[in-house]
């Protein structure tokens, strides 16, 4: 190179020629721009592939979760069917009680799956999954039912395991006596399972109800089925392990009044009170001291204030010293003090509190015990026991005292295997299971002359207390007017439908429709006897009932009609209920349909359901609408 070459070469920077432009994909160094093209793509891909791989890690977990929920439902089942299944020594075809061992291996194989399923849905993907708009629904709802069936688990099941009656055999393990220091040991524990069912059944009915996946939606729906059945059954646990104990008498001998009561002729808590008993209860060992009918009681008088209120709607009825009228209220704690005090005026003896029954009662509990066989050889059964107490009894026997004879000896009959079931530790929890059936049906109420009990009993409908407080409610409640037994042949059905809001409170309209199902010919005299004595022409068979309407707290009854005629109806008040009432007169054969139209306050929700049990129960039919002014 000659030194002109030198002087007149441009400094050049590597790799650039002067004049050049620059060519696309060449870059000089130390240029930033790949390196944050290089971020930009990975984050990029990081952008595609973390939500991918969320969802495949939600789709993988949630198969996981879902087998370990299964294995737990599985669990479950079994130990279900095996606390309740029917012991029956001479049949093969019931399932044993489980025992002490395998049920708590079953509580604690359930405790442990649903616990695997609550981990695997818990992780990192699952919680922003469960907040994406739309997206998220079934993940919070899978999520939210495996954190629920968790504490199902593990806070529930688990102490109400501990506190149920344990043994190991056929034979041995404890009675009720050690089963009620158990359950008052377990107290404290039960108390908070309840407080835990309840809390889960909120949380389980707070989850998304619709979702673009199906198969969530009702996975949800079973699931806040099962905690709607469960936490009522937790709550009675509670009560039970408050009140039971000292109830049975592990404190000190109790007295109790049990009326067995006839359904064939309706009374507000159920039927009518014919037979009777006193039950022993000492440290758990029960026992019944005598039995009688209504006869024996027929001079007794209850000398009991309950209240201007009850007067004014029951007194000419004379509740308080005509015994077959004891229980016109469906208030159980006013015919049950009625019971105590005409029983201390009749006997000079004091109860500890009464309790009432019917044949329904005795059929399911003797499906646990077995059958019972009467003196004159006839055999109670789960199956006849309610046919033959009212229906064939009355055929049987023309002579009214030997006819009540029937009953006492039936109510005693069913005792004897009743009693040997309480201190039989292999049929304890089947009974506990019949007792609770019952009860939820309001065909067992309990009432305590004793306050602190009966202030904790009242919350249940164990207790039959007529609700004093507001919300929308409807009572359907039939007295026999007749004197007759043709309540068997009573079937009842109730319409309550929410209507459109006007001046802050709502239209109801409900429908009720009676039908008399009794024949008009073959039915004995004294079933359809008519000791009202009507001015007017009746056939056996017809009926008269005084038909009763119970609304909810401050609610006005517009109007009302039967079969389609305007009706005028008795108005009343109880326990701050309006009450309109019907004198109604029911031929054999017939159906009859009172509509009443009312503006209520507080129907903003389903009402409150009062149950009268009878042969045949209500049917019930519940449409709500929206709240008023939503």
């Amino acid at each position: 190179m000659t030194d002109r070459d030198l002087r007149t070469a441009d400094t050049r920077r590597p790799g650039l020629v002067r004049g050049a432009a620059c060519t696309p994909g060449l870059h000089r160094p130390g240029d930033p721009a790949p390196h944050r093209r290089r971020i930009l793509r990975i984050a990029l891909l990081a952008g595609v592939a973390l939500p991918l791989a969320g969802a495949v890690w939600i789709g993988v977990t949630g198969l996981l979760a879902r087998s370990e929920l299964m294995a737990a439902q599985r669990d479950l089942d079994t130990l279900r069917k095996s606390v309740t299944a029917p012991s029956d020594p001479g049949s093969a075809s019931h399932s044993a009680p489980a025992r002490a061992g395998e049920r708590d291996r079953l509580v604690r194989s359930a405790a442990a799956h649903a616990a695997r399923a609550h981990r695997l849905t818990t992780g990192p993907a699952w919680y922003p999954g469960a907040h994406l708009p739309f997206l998220g629904g079934p993940v919070r709802t899978v999520r939210g039912a495996a954190y629920a069936v968790d504490r199902l688990a593990g806070e529930v099941l688990a102490p109400l395991a501990q506190a149920l009656p344990r043994s190991t055999s056929d034979d041995g393990g404890i009675g009720m006596s050690q089963a009620l220091v158990v359950l008052r040991k377990h107290a404290p524990e039960i108390v908070r399972a309840a407080q835990v069912a309840a809390q889960v059944r909120a949380d389980v009915h707070g989850l998304p109800r619709s979702t673009w996946l199906p198969a969530a939606d009702r996975a949800r729906a079973l699931l806040a089925h099962q905690t709607d059945r469960l936490a009522p059954v937790t709550t009675d646990a509670s009560v039970a392990a408050r009140v039971l104990p000292s109830m049975l008498g592990l404190q000190g001998e109790r007295h109790y009044f049990l009326a067995f009561q006839n359904i064939a002729e309706a009374r507000g808590t159920g039927g009518l009170p014919g037979a009777f008993a006193v039950l022993r209860a000492d440290r758990g060992h029960l026992a019944f001291e005598r039995f009688g009918n209504n006869t024996e009681m027929a001079t007794a008088k209850a000398d009991i204030d309950l209240g201007a209120e009850f007067a004014a709607r029951y007194r000419d009825n004379q509740p308080t010293t005509v015994w077959e009228n004891s229980n016109l209220s469906p208030h159980f704690p006013d015919a049950a003090r009625i019971w105590a005090a005409a029983w201390r005026e009749h006997t000079g003896e004091r109860v500890d509190g009464a309790i009432a029954v019917d044949p329904v009662t005795l059929s399911r509990l003797l499906r646990v015990t077995g059958p019972a066989r009467m003196a004159d050889g006839t055999v109670l059964t789960a199956d006849n026991v309610v046919d033959l107490t009212e229906r064939t009894s009355y055929a049987k026997y023309a002579d009214v005292e030997r006819r009540k004879a029937f009953f006492v000896d039936a109510a005693r009959a069913a005792a004897a295997p009743l009693m040997a079931a309480v201190d039989t530790p292999r049929l304890l929890p089947a009974l506990i299971v019949a007792v609770h059936d019952t009860q939820r049906d309001g065909r067992l109420k309990v009432w305590s002359a004793h306050v602190a009990e009966q202030r904790i009993l009242e919350s249940r409908p164990y207790s039959g207390t007529l609700p004093n407080v507001p919300g929308p409610f409807a009572g359907l409640v039939v007295n026999n007017a007749a004197g007759s037994k043709l309540d068997y042949y009573l079937d009842r059905s109730m319409v309550w439908e929410a209507g459109d809001c006007s001046g802050g409170e709502r239209e109801v309209t409900a429908t009720v429709t009676l039908t008399n199902r009794a024949p008009t010919s073959g039915l004995p005299d004294y079933v359809t006897q008519r000791g009202d004595r009507p001015p007017y022409r009746t056939r056996p068979g017809d009926n008269r009932l005084m038909v009763s309407y119970y609304a909810g707290a401050g609610a006005k009854l517009t109007g009302a009609t039967l079969d389609g005629r305007p009706a005028l109806l008795a108005p009343g008040v109880e326990r701050g209920h309006p009450v309109f009432t019907l004198d109604l007169e029911l031929p054999a054969g017939s159906h009859r349909t009172l509509v009443l139209h009312l503006l209520e306050p507080h129907a903003n929700r389903a009402p409150d359901l009062l149950q009268q049990p009878l042969v045949t129960p209500l049917r019930t039919t519940v449409r709500t609408r929206g709240a008023c002014g939503a």
